[in-house]
């Protein structure tokens, strides 16, 4: 895939009617470069898919076949390949987040399941609650990114700091007594602004979460959160948010044990 292929991905992502914009075709180039592929059927493109490496750690994620080519093995062909690719580069893991319809085609891929997540949706409502956060700063991102390695297994950092270039003034922090103990952004969608990630403490999160929704009052929001984070979905409840769909996280190779609780908001299913 290369930038001239960004009205396919565009065209595709409206299609099933997910939530990405140009300005997440051109992260996904950038993060993945030659690990995002295009599919083509009889000289057409018809399929996406793409890839990111996050050191050992690799997430698959836009597998997209147009409507009129669909049951012809291409999803199947475009996964086997980027697993190929990936294998390649000697990583031990490779995770993607699978809708329902997907999941057992991974499974005959060799992944297996972690947890599922359910995708809340909603106008958000004012919680009225006083807000105890602050705007990040460029100087904040390396102890920010250290928190997220922490709970998430996974060195993010080119994530991360693409998302602080896109919207710094998106990012909220929590600090207590010192010592930072969370951090949520959101951006801009299709369909919804996407509330994530967001990275935390039992006491910063559901802080972080209800600022977030302040933010977004009136506005249709997205939010992914582990099913059995009780406190992030009552959070979510409470702001007047339902569930619309769910997610099985899966993971092929080394399982990485990341710390749910501390998993408030994901990134979104492109990179968890």
């Amino acid at each position: 895939m290369t930038a001239a292929d960004l009205e396919l991905g565009l065209r595709l992502s409206r299609q099933a009617q997910w939530n990405q914009l140009e300005v997440d075709w051109r992260r996904f180039l950038e993060l993945g470069g030659a690990g995002c592929f295009v599919a083509e059927l009889n000289g057409v493109a018809v399929g996406t898919t793409t890839t990111c490496i996050f050191g050992s750690v690799a997430w698959i994620a836009m597998v997209l076949v147009d409507v009129a080519a669909r049951r012809q093995g291409v999803g199947s062909a475009l996964l086997k390949h980027a697993l190929a690719f990936l294998d390649e580069r000697g990583g031990k893991t490779v995770r993607l987040d699978a809708t329902a319809a997907g999941q057992q085609v991974y499974e005959k891929l060799g992944f297996e399941p972690e947890y599922p997540l359910t995708r809340y949706e909603g106008s958000a409502m004012q919680a009225g609650t006083r807000c105890l956060t602050a705007e990040a700063t460029a100087a904040l991102l390396p102890e920010l990114i250290e928190l997220d390695r922490r709970m998430t297994g996974t060195d993010r950092t080119r994530l991360l700091t693409r998302l602080f270039e896109e919207t710094p003034d998106a990012f909220r922090v929590l600090h207590a007594a010192g010592k930072l103990e969370g951090f949520i952004t959101t951006r801009p969608g299709a369909n919804a602004t996407q509330i994530g990630p967001c990275i935390a403490s039992a006491q910063a999160g559901p802080i972080l979460l209800a600022e977030a929704l302040n933010r977004c009052a009136g506005q249709a929001v997205f939010v992914d959160v582990p099913c059995d984070h009780v406190r992030a979905v009552t959070t979510l409840e409470a702001g007047g948010l339902k569930p619309q769909r769910h997610f099985m996280r899966m993971y092929r190779g080394q399982r990485i044990l990341d710390q749910v609780e501390g998993l408030w908001a994901s990134a979104g299913p492109e990179t968890g």
